[in-house]
Protein backbone atom coordinates (compact mmCIF):
# COMPACT_ATOMS: atom_id res chain seq x y z
CA UNK A 1 0.00 0.00 0.00
CA UNK A 2 1.62 3.08 -0.70
CA UNK A 3 1.32 5.50 2.07
CA UNK A 4 1.03 9.47 1.74
CA UNK A 5 3.77 10.95 3.83
CA UNK A 6 5.68 13.82 3.78
CA UNK A 7 8.73 13.36 1.93
CA UNK A 8 11.17 14.88 4.45
CA UNK A 9 9.66 12.21 8.04
CA UNK A 10 12.46 10.30 9.28
CA UNK A 11 10.60 7.32 8.17
CA UNK A 12 10.21 8.62 4.89
CA UNK A 13 14.08 7.74 3.84
CA UNK A 14 14.18 4.19 6.02
CA UNK A 15 10.70 2.86 4.30
CA UNK A 16 12.44 3.91 0.84
CA UNK A 17 15.69 1.58 1.68
CA UNK A 18 13.62 -1.40 2.36
CA UNK A 19 11.55 -0.82 -0.70
CA UNK A 20 8.29 -0.05 0.99
CA UNK A 21 6.04 2.26 -1.36
CA UNK A 22 5.60 5.38 0.16
CA UNK A 23 4.16 8.60 -2.10
CA UNK A 24 4.16 12.28 -1.41
CA UNK A 25 1.83 14.56 -1.73
CA UNK A 26 2.42 15.81 -5.60
CA UNK A 27 2.10 12.33 -6.30
CA UNK A 28 -0.92 11.46 -4.58
CA UNK A 29 -3.42 13.71 -6.05
CA UNK A 30 -2.23 12.60 -9.67
CA UNK A 31 -4.09 9.49 -8.77
CA UNK A 32 -7.99 9.52 -8.87
CA UNK A 33 -8.96 7.03 -5.91
CA UNK A 34 -10.10 8.41 -2.17
CA UNK A 35 -7.20 7.38 0.14
CA UNK A 36 -8.04 5.52 3.61
CA UNK A 37 -7.48 7.86 5.79
CA UNK A 38 -5.88 6.73 9.27
CA UNK A 39 -5.21 8.38 12.27
CA UNK A 40 -1.79 7.45 14.62
CA UNK A 41 -2.27 8.82 18.01
CA UNK A 42 1.65 8.48 18.93
CA UNK A 43 1.48 8.25 22.82
CA UNK A 44 5.19 6.07 22.78
CA UNK A 45 8.29 8.39 23.78
CA UNK A 46 10.38 7.18 20.86
CA UNK A 47 7.83 9.08 18.60
CA UNK A 48 10.40 8.61 15.32
CA UNK A 49 10.60 5.18 15.90
CA UNK A 50 7.21 3.92 16.47
CA UNK A 51 5.87 5.99 13.18
CA UNK A 52 8.77 4.00 11.36
CA UNK A 53 7.34 0.65 12.92
CA UNK A 54 3.90 1.24 11.97
CA UNK A 55 3.99 2.83 8.82
CA UNK A 56 6.19 -0.21 7.33
CA UNK A 57 2.77 -2.59 8.88
CA UNK A 58 0.58 -0.21 7.03
CA UNK A 59 2.56 -0.06 3.15
CA UNK A 60 1.61 -3.93 3.03
CA UNK A 61 -0.59 -3.72 0.74
CA UNK A 62 -2.10 -2.51 -2.68
CA UNK A 63 -4.39 0.88 -1.16
CA UNK A 64 -3.18 4.43 -1.12
CA UNK A 65 -3.26 5.38 2.88
CA UNK A 66 -2.88 9.13 3.92
CA UNK A 67 -1.35 9.30 7.53
CA UNK A 68 -2.42 11.95 10.26
CA UNK A 69 0.10 11.70 13.18
CA UNK A 70 -1.79 12.74 16.20
CA UNK A 71 -0.21 14.11 19.56
CA UNK A 72 -1.30 14.67 22.72
CA UNK A 73 -1.64 18.63 22.86
CA UNK A 74 -1.48 18.95 26.76
CA UNK A 75 1.27 16.76 26.79
CA UNK A 76 4.75 17.54 27.06
CA UNK A 77 7.38 15.23 25.07
CA UNK A 78 10.86 14.86 26.18
CA UNK A 79 12.56 12.40 23.63
CA UNK A 80 11.46 14.23 20.52
CA UNK A 81 12.27 17.84 19.41
CA UNK A 82 9.02 20.70 19.16
CA UNK A 83 10.14 20.59 15.29
CA UNK A 84 9.76 17.43 14.78
CA UNK A 85 5.51 17.79 15.75
CA UNK A 86 5.18 20.71 14.73
CA UNK A 87 5.86 19.75 11.30
CA UNK A 88 4.64 16.19 11.06
CA UNK A 89 1.42 15.84 13.70
CA UNK A 90 -1.67 17.96 14.50
CA UNK A 91 -3.11 18.45 17.95
CA UNK A 92 -5.74 16.22 19.80
CA UNK A 93 -8.28 18.46 19.74
CA UNK A 94 -7.56 18.51 15.27
CA UNK A 95 -9.18 15.26 15.50
CA UNK A 96 -12.25 16.28 16.26
CA UNK A 97 -12.39 18.15 12.62
CA UNK A 98 -12.34 15.36 10.86
CA UNK A 99 -13.57 11.47 9.84
CA UNK A 100 -11.27 9.21 9.57
CA UNK A 101 -11.45 5.23 8.00
CA UNK A 102 -9.18 3.61 11.00
CA UNK A 103 -7.18 4.83 14.16
CA UNK A 104 -4.71 3.50 16.14
CA UNK A 105 -3.60 4.42 19.43
CA UNK A 106 -0.47 3.44 20.68
CA UNK A 107 1.34 2.04 23.96
CA UNK A 108 2.69 4.33 26.43
CA UNK A 109 5.06 3.86 29.68
CA UNK A 110 2.11 4.97 32.14
CA UNK A 111 0.84 1.96 32.90
CA UNK A 112 2.09 2.04 36.52
CA UNK A 113 -0.05 5.38 37.26
CA UNK A 114 -3.80 4.83 37.31
CA UNK A 115 -5.50 5.86 34.32
CA UNK A 116 -6.51 8.85 35.57
CA UNK A 117 -3.60 10.41 36.42
CA UNK A 118 -1.83 10.40 33.31
CA UNK A 119 -1.84 14.10 32.08
CA UNK A 120 -3.62 13.16 28.93
CA UNK A 121 -5.86 11.32 30.05
CA UNK A 122 -9.12 13.57 29.56
CA UNK A 123 -8.22 14.05 25.94
CA UNK A 124 -7.26 10.73 25.48
CA UNK A 125 -10.70 9.99 26.52
CA UNK A 126 -12.10 12.68 24.35
CA UNK A 127 -10.61 10.75 21.22
CA UNK A 128 -11.65 7.60 22.19
CA UNK A 129 -15.10 8.31 22.56
CA UNK A 130 -15.06 10.29 19.32
CA UNK A 131 -13.32 7.21 17.29
CA UNK A 132 -16.96 5.40 18.44
CA UNK A 133 -18.61 6.99 15.87
CA UNK A 134 -16.00 8.82 13.63
CA UNK A 135 -13.84 6.19 12.74
CA UNK A 136 -14.42 2.85 11.17
CA UNK A 137 -11.91 0.79 13.23
CA UNK A 138 -9.55 1.23 15.95
CA UNK A 139 -6.48 -0.51 17.20
CA UNK A 140 -5.49 0.03 20.54
CA UNK A 141 -2.12 -1.65 21.00
CA UNK A 142 -0.73 -2.12 24.59
CA UNK A 143 -1.36 0.21 26.88
CA UNK A 144 -3.80 1.85 24.35
CA UNK A 145 -5.38 -1.33 24.53
CA UNK A 146 -5.88 -1.41 28.45
CA UNK A 147 -6.93 2.41 28.60
CA UNK A 148 -9.85 1.60 25.76
CA UNK A 149 -11.06 -1.71 28.06
CA UNK A 150 -11.05 0.77 30.84
CA UNK A 151 -12.90 3.63 29.75
CA UNK A 152 -15.24 1.75 27.29
CA UNK A 153 -16.07 -0.92 29.55
CA UNK A 154 -14.37 -0.75 32.89
CA UNK A 155 -12.24 -3.26 32.44
CA UNK A 156 -9.45 -2.85 35.87
CA UNK A 157 -5.48 -3.52 35.02
CA UNK A 158 -3.47 -5.12 37.36
CA UNK A 159 -0.47 -4.72 38.58
CA UNK A 160 2.41 -7.74 37.89
CA UNK A 161 5.19 -8.65 40.72
CA UNK A 162 7.34 -8.71 37.32
CA UNK A 163 7.60 -7.03 33.95
CA UNK A 164 6.09 -9.34 31.94
CA UNK A 165 8.48 -9.19 28.73
CA UNK A 166 9.33 -11.40 25.69
CA UNK A 167 8.28 -13.50 22.64
CA UNK A 168 4.66 -15.32 24.19
CA UNK A 169 2.60 -17.65 21.66
CA UNK A 170 -1.10 -17.25 21.06
CA UNK A 171 -3.44 -19.47 20.29
CA UNK A 172 -6.83 -18.47 18.77
CA UNK A 173 -9.98 -18.89 20.97
CA UNK A 174 -12.82 -18.73 18.78
CA UNK A 175 -13.32 -20.19 15.22
CA UNK A 176 -12.40 -18.16 11.99
CA UNK A 177 -12.09 -14.76 12.36
CA UNK A 178 -11.31 -12.02 9.43
CA UNK A 179 -8.50 -10.95 11.62
CA UNK A 180 -6.68 -13.76 12.00
CA UNK A 181 -7.08 -14.98 8.56
CA UNK A 182 -3.40 -17.14 7.58
CA UNK A 183 -2.51 -17.19 10.98
CA UNK A 184 -0.70 -20.00 12.14
CA UNK A 185 -2.57 -21.89 15.19
CA UNK A 186 0.57 -20.96 17.70
CA UNK A 187 1.21 -17.18 16.46
CA UNK A 188 4.31 -15.13 18.29
CA UNK A 189 3.56 -11.83 19.68
CA UNK A 190 6.12 -9.43 21.88
CA UNK A 191 5.07 -8.49 24.96
CA UNK A 192 6.48 -5.77 27.37
CA UNK A 193 4.50 -4.31 30.27
CA UNK A 194 4.27 -4.52 34.09
CA UNK A 195 0.53 -4.65 34.13
CA UNK A 196 -2.30 -7.08 32.69
CA UNK A 197 -5.75 -7.87 32.17
CA UNK A 198 -7.68 -10.78 33.23
CA UNK A 199 -10.14 -12.50 31.53
CA UNK A 200 -12.85 -13.17 33.86
CA UNK A 201 -13.42 -9.34 33.48
CA UNK A 202 -13.22 -9.63 29.58
CA UNK A 203 -16.09 -12.21 29.46
CA UNK A 204 -18.18 -10.20 31.59
CA UNK A 205 -19.12 -7.99 28.83
CA UNK A 206 -21.42 -9.27 25.73
CA UNK A 207 -19.83 -6.62 23.11
CA UNK A 208 -16.19 -8.53 23.82
CA UNK A 209 -14.89 -11.27 21.76
CA UNK A 210 -11.87 -12.62 23.34
CA UNK A 211 -10.02 -13.85 19.53
CA UNK A 212 -6.63 -14.92 21.19
CA UNK A 213 -4.36 -15.50 24.20
CA UNK A 214 -1.95 -17.09 26.26
CA UNK A 215 -2.54 -19.72 29.01
CA UNK A 216 0.10 -17.82 31.32
CA UNK A 217 -0.52 -14.14 30.65
CA UNK A 218 -4.10 -13.99 29.69
CA UNK A 219 -5.72 -12.16 26.78
CA UNK A 220 -3.87 -10.48 23.91
CA UNK A 221 -6.37 -9.77 21.26
CA UNK A 222 -9.84 -9.19 21.68
CA UNK A 223 -12.08 -7.19 19.61
CA UNK A 224 -16.00 -5.75 20.08
CA UNK A 225 -18.61 -7.71 17.97
CA UNK A 226 -19.31 -4.83 15.22
CA UNK A 227 -15.47 -4.81 14.47
CA UNK A 228 -15.46 -1.22 15.18
CA UNK A 229 -12.24 -1.66 18.39
CA UNK A 230 -9.34 -4.21 17.76
CA UNK A 231 -7.55 -4.93 21.34
CA UNK A 232 -3.80 -5.96 21.38
CA UNK A 233 -2.02 -6.17 24.58
CA UNK A 234 0.94 -6.38 23.13
CA UNK A 235 3.57 -5.14 20.21
CA UNK A 236 3.66 -6.54 16.84
CA UNK A 237 5.08 -3.42 15.67
CA UNK A 238 8.37 -4.22 17.31
CA UNK A 239 11.95 -4.35 15.42
CA UNK A 240 14.07 -7.37 16.08
CA UNK A 241 15.74 -5.21 18.57
CA UNK A 242 13.68 -3.22 20.35
CA UNK A 243 13.34 -5.54 23.52
CA UNK A 244 16.88 -5.92 23.03
CA UNK A 245 16.75 -1.65 23.25
CA UNK A 246 14.36 -1.84 26.39
CA UNK A 247 17.23 -4.59 28.40
CA UNK A 248 19.95 -3.10 27.75
CA UNK A 249 18.19 0.28 28.61
CA UNK A 250 17.02 -1.45 31.94
CA UNK A 251 20.76 -2.67 32.89
CA UNK A 252 21.97 0.84 32.37
CA UNK A 253 20.21 1.99 34.58
CA UNK A 254 20.45 -0.34 37.24
CA UNK A 255 17.13 -1.63 37.27
CA UNK A 256 15.71 -5.00 37.88
CA UNK A 257 15.03 -6.69 34.81
CA UNK A 258 14.91 -10.30 33.73
CA UNK A 259 16.09 -11.16 30.24
CA UNK A 260 12.75 -11.45 27.59
CA UNK A 261 11.62 -14.79 27.33
CA UNK A 262 12.00 -16.68 23.94
CA UNK A 263 14.18 -13.82 22.24
CA UNK A 264 18.07 -13.93 22.65
CA UNK A 265 19.00 -17.44 21.29
CA UNK A 266 20.19 -19.58 24.02
CA UNK A 267 18.75 -16.95 26.47
CA UNK A 268 22.35 -14.89 25.70
CA UNK A 269 21.95 -11.59 26.23
CA UNK A 270 25.43 -11.21 23.93
CA UNK A 271 23.77 -12.91 21.26
CA UNK A 272 21.81 -10.94 18.53
CA UNK A 273 18.43 -11.40 18.37
CA UNK A 274 16.25 -12.67 15.63
CA UNK A 275 12.35 -11.51 14.91
CA UNK A 276 9.46 -14.46 15.37
CA UNK A 277 7.14 -12.50 14.45
CA UNK A 278 7.61 -10.39 11.18
CA UNK A 279 5.32 -12.15 9.06
CA UNK A 280 2.56 -12.06 11.94
CA UNK A 281 2.63 -8.66 12.19
CA UNK A 282 2.39 -7.96 8.49
CA UNK A 283 -0.43 -10.08 8.25
CA UNK A 284 -2.59 -8.67 11.16
CA UNK A 285 -1.85 -4.99 10.16
CA UNK A 286 -3.11 -6.09 6.23
CA UNK A 287 -6.04 -8.53 7.80
CA UNK A 288 -7.12 -5.42 9.88
CA UNK A 289 -7.08 -2.68 6.91
CA UNK A 290 -8.46 -5.07 4.63
CA UNK A 291 -11.14 -6.25 6.21
CA UNK A 292 -11.83 -4.22 9.25
CA UNK A 293 -11.54 -1.17 7.47
CA UNK A 294 -11.73 -0.43 3.49
CA UNK A 295 -14.66 -3.03 3.18
CA UNK A 296 -16.30 -1.45 5.94
CA UNK A 297 -16.06 2.46 4.67
CA UNK A 298 -17.47 4.14 2.39
CA UNK A 299 -15.86 6.14 -0.51
CA UNK A 300 -17.45 9.49 0.93
CA UNK A 301 -18.11 9.99 4.19
CA UNK A 302 -20.76 11.21 5.48
CA UNK A 303 -20.70 14.98 6.54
Amino acid sequence: MPIKIDSDLPACKVLESENIFVMTGSRAVSQDIRPLKIAIVNLMPTKVTTETQLLRLLGNTPLQIEISLVQMENHVSKNVGTDHLEKFYINSSDVFKQKFDGMIITGAPVEQLPFEDVDYWNDLCKIMDYAKTNVFSTLYICWGAQAGLYHHYGVPKYGLNQKLFGIYKNKRSTGPDPLLRGFDDLFPIPQSRHTTIKKEDIIKHDDLVILAENKDIGPTIIKTKDNRAIFMTGHLEYDSETLKTEYFRDVDKGLEINIPVNYFPFDDPSKEPYSSWRSTAHLFYSNWLNYYVYQETPFNFVK
